[in-house]
């Protein structure tokens, strides 16, 4: 079985890499902090499988709110 915190870091990787692409007037520094920011607070769900797709919707907000 593959570990699943592997498969959550390239998830996440994507996600950065995703949202960069979208919004490239926002600096990719903040993208990835953005995207970090929000991953932390859903470090303690106890059901890992839809983190990611929960923490990219909550990060194209966050980005959003912040374009000029």
């Amino acid at each position: 079985m593959a570990d699943k915190s592997i498969d959550e870091d390239g998830s996440f990787r994507e996600i950065v890499e995703r949202l960069t692409a979208k919004y490239s007037e926002v600096p990719a520094d903040r993208v990835a902090q953005i995207v970090g920011e929000v991953r932390g607070e859903m470090s303690t769900a106890k059901v890992r499988d839809f983190v990611p797709v929960l923490a990219e919707r909550e990060a194209k907000k966050r980005i959003k709110a912040e374009r000029p």
